[in-house]
């Protein structure tokens, strides 16, 4: 696929950018909510960004001035990025506080299966159009089943919760084994990992908090 370059990604025919349109913010606040949300996420996934730019297409060094809040980049641009993610347009760019009071998240809404394989299937609990600095997961994990993550961004913390199962937690050289019903918080701004430690399928309840 031919790389886009930065000059053909900053904005559209209209010279609007895609939240502008869609959210109704401000483009600079757009920018910032944009740039907020693709950090998060590729945190979340444990991308780099030459990662990242292999999931979407998107240039590296696009990807980068996004995240520094220094380009708009168009509709085009914006939906390879939600499309790497799995998640619609409007879960990327929507503005925070524009959903209904409520929002409900549906066991078997394929937009929330994070990932789904084998030994590891991961359910985002929170809402994915939402700026937020906490995220929570739902992960269950097969016999020999195991989340090994690369460092998020500093300071970034996990907690998680047993609800079945043996689980082992790994989190910068050290571990420990957690029974049904046992919580830990560790870092996760260094290696970690969650490995199931039983015979059966471990289930765990996973929050994600962002400095």
């Amino acid at each position: 696929m031919a790389e886009i370059t930065p000059s053909g990604e900053h904005a559209g025919p209209s010279g609007e950018t895609p939240g502008s349109a869609v959210s109704g913010l401000r483009p600079e606040a757009v920018g910032r909510h944009l740039g907020l949300r693709l950090k998060h996420l590729r945190a979340g996934r444990g991308w780099s960004l030459e990662a990242m730019s292999g999931a979407s297409g998107v240039s590296r060094s696009m990807l980068s001035e996004i995240e520094r809040e220094k380009a708009n980049p168009t509709l085009a641009v914006t939906m390879r990025i939600a499309q790497a993610f799995g998640i619609s347009l409007g879960d990327l760019i929507g503005a925070p506080g524009a959903a209904a009071t409520i929002t409900v998240i549906r066991k078997n809404d394929r937009a929330f299966h994070y990932r789904s394989e084998g030994n590891c299937r991961i359910r985002t609990l929170s809402p994915l159009h939402l700026e937020k600095d906490v995220e929570f997961y739902e992960v269950a994990l097969g016999n020999d089943g195991a989340l090994r993550s690369a460092p998020h961004f500093a300071g970034t913390r996990e907690f998680i919760t047993v609800v079945k199962g043996l689980l082992t937690v790994e989190s910068a050289g050290e571990q420990d084994l957690l029974h049904p019903g046992d919580s830990a918080s560790y870092r996760a701004d260094v290696p970690h990992a969650l490995v199931n430690a039983g015979k059966t399928e471990t289930l765990i309840f996973l929050v994600v908090i962002y400095p």
